[in-house]
């Protein structure tokens, strides 16, 4: 059994055993004993009972107020000062400067449940005990405790009031609700147990509080006494029970409540605070509890109206409180207790009890040694991303799916999906929607009665609502409107679709739905910050998986512990760079790189994601589309991604058809395209054409020939408007002759094989192309995207994107001014493909950042993406096998590799493993298996001309790619 420190030093101190041949008793135990021992010798009487007070101060308050704590430091000799509302280097002002008055150095607390943020502006909030509640592994609650004692301890705070070990078992409770770990007691233990080691492992003292439980009543005790009227045998078992485990545990303190407690005290209405058979009989001689009692606020109206000023302090004190918290008068209240010692209704031993534990609590703090609040970097001590890290795994882990119907979630098979998202509530649902519009197209529905949401929902296959209210304190309004109660129903009962609701509020939310029968999805998020709204998005489609269980009963349907496990499906995630193991700051070296290219005109814009351990961890985007635009880039528009079309497009394709035995890699050309039997170009296999180790030409400006002399589109080959034979539209009013398709096909078959054997070369690309369409009976653009830009939700990603998108989302990729004579945006800027209708087998895609990384990630598992197979992993390992390296071709089969020499597509600094490609207009991506990482690079660096070869000459893409690498936390 652990013996308490406290009794272990009463041990010592009050049997006078020396302990300096005790092999038992340790050196720093006797430097503690003689620490506090010396402190109180040194003290006046009127010193001592100054221990005992703790008053308020805020550190947002006049000076007149900070200036009166002063005057009770210096004349008073008060023992403590809780800081109430305020910012975080005020306080730490406030408190070297309180210290510094100090005869004996003051033990500062603050209430700071859930982080500091509870009180003091620019400092962070760490998720409610409600929320914690939900989360089934503990060592998470534990890193949340550490991270908040980390907090306090650098603020200068010695003890924090929290845990709140009060067990919520009253649904109306108007002050506990999410401050509470719920309503199951082994629960609310375990997770106050772990919350406390944290904290105490950070240095900072724990206070388990409201004893004896203040989670069964309706009433605040800010106001008026609440009555606790469960029996004895009750309260043993539920209240009680976390206090017991903590205390086994070692809690450093306890904060008794103003409570009304019947079965436990015989004086009628007398408050917990001032019950010696509660304070003294229940909590120290019962459950054997020798660290330090505080009271609650003795300002409060449960107590303060109890007694005049000065005799509800003394009262606590006799009742067996160690420290008087805020008492309404301190002079008075400190008359009233040396009084009561003179007339020995207080004895010296009574005194120097507590006076003794609060010093002993002093040492503990590390007060034998203090320093003042260093206010250096303060601010940034207490708002690193470290913090970030912490708060995403919590949340994470506590979200929880109450009902799930048909195994709805997590949202598979994307192409048959048609969602909505409708909002209820009056906060922010911006990044939840954002975030569901990540994985597929989600349409914002707005409605101002139930007819408008039956009519507006009635071609949804999928509707999901989320239910967001304020995340600014755990005490905000979390019921849905009259409305919205009735609308939920009215949506829920269409029966073209399924329902989803996504509570961003307090569990109890959900008492007030009448039913769940037509609702098909349950999901709560607990709280309606962003990080929530992001992880519930997750968890619905399948990019995370879900473990949380319901803290309380929240409805009939739904009691204490429901939830149901859900698996993820391998779709790619949002996080910050410390989850997956890089260095935000030095991952700043590649805004810098983005930056330096933006100076140096090598491109207007350009879009950057790196993409570690299936999380995409930075997407920014830069510039402006043009040197002249007036708007930004951002993360939706689209630029042409070139030859990077050819891994993202016509590879995936040629995979698939290898595994299906369409296609084979020591097939010829001839084979794929019989019209080549007599060429030069015959016998060249499909595994040295994708090698680019063919022999065949790099490129074949096939333009040129359908220009006049002076170099303008040929009125024999093109005309201005569609027309019967004219259908390849080339560019604006520029549309190509039907036949010429055969010309490219012909001119390709004449071609001489070169004589250096590694050639870079987009020809193979037409043949392939050709193949493919042949083969099913369909253009290339919709074949992939039958096969996997709709299937993954790729929402960005297309062949001839102004079909889909406004030209202002699509970045210009250059004034062309020697075929097409106009801004080439929204159609292909190479000009092969864009005389096949903007449809290449080796360029013509258009997309941005994110789609490019869902399918590199799709790479990186193996060919699985959001549970579902597109490509056998043995296929994706065969084509990113380089098969010509003995021969200094560093290629893999259509996927570039690392260079086999100094020079190449890649820093040098990824595995042998990796793949990627770049295009032509600026564009890169790279995968890295043994790392999990993903890189994309896209910019137009032909905008205004394809001659700015800056970026190429600059290695600006592999410097940027160093610096990701260089990021890694080994």
């Amino acid at each position: 059994m652990r013996i308490n420190l406290y009794f272990s030093l009463f041990f010592l101190c009050f049997l006078g055993i020396n302990g300096q041949n005790n092999p038992l008793i340790t050196k720093d135990t006797l430097d503690q004993l003689g620490w506090v021992n010396t402190q109180y010798d040194a003290m006046s009487l009127e010193e001592r009972i100054g221990q005992l007070f703790m008053v308020s101060v805020a550190s947002n308050q006049n000076k007149a107020a900070t200036d009166r704590v002063k005057e009770l430091i210096k004349e008073h000799h008060i023992g403590g000062v809780v800081f109430l509302v305020g910012g975080p280097v005020r306080q730490a002002k406030l408190t070297n400067e309180y210290q510094s008055l100090s005869k004996t150095p003051l033990l500062i607390a603050l209430d700071a449940e859930w982080g500091l943020s509870m009180r003091l502006d620019s400092t962070y909030a760490f998720p409610w005990n409600m929320t914690l509640g939900a989360i089934k592994d503990s060592s998470t609650v534990e890193k949340v405790g550490f991270q908040i004692g980390k907090h306090a301890k650098r603020l200068g705070v010695h003890i924090n009031f929290a845990p709140d070990i009060d067990v919520n078992n009253n649904p109306k409770n108007p002050i506990i609700g999410n401050r509470s770990f719920g309503e199951n007691p082994i629960n609310v233990g375990r997770q106050g147990i772990a919350f406390m080691k944290g904290m105490e492992r950070a240095g900072v003292l724990s206070c388990g509080k409201h004893f004896p439980g203040h989670g069964d009543t309706a009433t605040d005790s800010h106001h008026a006494l609440p009555i606790i009227n469960s029996s004895k045998q009750q309260l043993d078992s539920i209240e009680l029970f976390p206090f017991k485990n903590l205390i086994a545990n070692g809690l450093s303190s306890v904060m008794v409540a103003h409570l009304d407690v019947p079965s436990l005290e015989i004086r009628e209405g007398l408050p917990s605070t001032l019950s010696e058979q509660i304070v003294s009989g229940i909590l120290k001689e019962e459950m054997g509890f020798e660290g330090l009692v505080f009271t609650d606020a003795l300002n409060m109206k449960a107590v303060s109206q109890f007694a005049p000023e000065g005799e509800v302090e003394l009262e606590a004190f006799k009742a067996g409180n160690d420290m008087l918290l805020m008492p309404e008068n301190v002079l008075r209240a400190k008359e009233k207790l040396v009084e009561a010692y003179n007339k020995g209704v207080i004895t010296e031993k009574r005194l120097s009890h507590s006076v003794k534990k609060i010093l002993m609590a002093k040492y503990k703090a590390g007060l034998y040694n203090y320093k003042p609040v260093q206010l250096e970097n303060l601010h940034e001590d207490l708002n690193g991303v470290e913090n970030d890290i912490v708060y995403e795994e919590a949340i994470e882990k506590a979200i929880t799916v109450a009902k799930n119907n048909f195994s709805l979630m997590p949202i598979k098979k994307l192409e048959n999906k048609k969602i909505a998202y409708v909002k209820f509530g009056d906060d922010s649902g911006e990044t939840f929607y954002e975030t569901l519009s990540k994985y597929s197209k989600v349409t914002q529905i707005d409605a101002k009665d139930a007819a408008g949401y039956r009519k507006e929902l009635a071609n949804y296959n999928l509707i999901i609502i989320g239910f967001h209210k304020s995340n600014k304190s755990p005490w905000k309004s979390y019921k849905f409107s009259k409305n919205e109660l009735f609308w939920l129903q009215e949506i829920a009962r269409l029966r073209t679709s399924n329902t989803i609701l996504t509570l961003f509020a307090k569990p109890y939310a959900l008492l007030d739905v009448a039913n769940f029968n037509s609702i098909d999805g349950v999901v709560v998020g607990y709280q309606n910050s962003a990080i929530a709204q992001e992880k519930a998005a997750e968890v619905i489609f399948g990019a995370i998986g879900a473990d949380g269980r319901l803290p309380v009963s929240a409805h009939a349907e739904f009691p204490v512990n429901t939830g149901i496990k859900l698996k993820p499906l391998q779709r790619l995630g949002y996080s910050i760079p410390e989850r997956v193991g890089l260095s935000s700051s030095k991952l700043a070296v590649v805004d810098s790189l983005v930056e330096v290219g933006l100076d140096s005109l090598m491109y207007p814009g350009a879009q950057v994601l790196i993409a570690k351990k299936g999380k995409v961890v930075y997407n920014k985007a830069f510039g402006k589309p043009t040197y002249t635009s007036e708007q930004k880039v951002n993360g939706g528009h689209i630029y042409d991604l070139a030859s990077l079309t050819k891994i993202l497009s016509t590879l995936p394709l040629i995979m698939k058809m290898e595994e299906e035995g369409k296609i084979a890699l020591n097939d010829t050309f001839k084979e794929l395209v019989p019209q080549y039997d007599s060429t030069e170009i015959k016998d060249v296999t499909v595994l040295k054409a994708l090698s680019h180790y063919g022999r065949l030409p790099a490129w074949i400006a096939f333009y040129i020939d359908t220009l006049t002399k002076n170099r303008k589109p040929s009125k024999e080959f093109y005309r201005n408007t569609p027309s019967e034979g004219f259908s390849y539209k080339v560019a604006e009013n520029l549309y190509l002759m039907d036949a010429y398709k055969d010309s490219i096909y012909n001119r390709i078959g004449r071609q001489s094989l070169k004589s250096n054997r590694y050639r870079y070369s987009d020809v193979a690309y037409y043949v392939f192309k050709k193949y493919i369409e042949d083969t099913y009976g369909k253009q290339l653009d919709e074949l992939i995207n039958e096969f996997l830009y709709i299937p993954m939700g790729l929402q960005h990603t297309s062949f001839n994107p102004l079909g889909r998108f406004s030209k202002e989302e699509i970045v210009p990729s250059e004034e062309d001014k020697y075929y097409r004579y106009q801004t080439v945006q929204g159609y292909v800027h190479d000009m092969g493909a864009a005389m096949q209708g903007g449809v290449g087998g080796h360029a013509g895609l258009f997309s941005n950042a994110n789609d490019v990384a869902k399918i590199m990630q799709m790479y990186l598992q193996g060919g699985l993406y959001g549970g579902k197979r597109f490509l056998n992993e043995r296929t994706i390992k065969k084509f990113n096998t380089c098969y010509f390296c003995h021969k200094d071709v560093r290629r893999g089969v259509g996927f570039d590799k690392p260079q086999l020499k100094e020079k190449g597509p890649t820093c040098g600094c990824v595995s042998r493993k990796s793949f990627g490609h770049s295009g032509f207009t600026g564009t890169y991506t790279w995968a890295d298996p043994d790392e999990e990482l993903v890189y994309v690079f896209l910019s137009n660096r032909t905008y205004p001309s394809a001659s700015n070869t800056l970026l190429v000459k600059s290695g600006l893409r592999t410097r940027i790619q160093q610096a990701i690498y260089d990021s890694i936390i080994n």
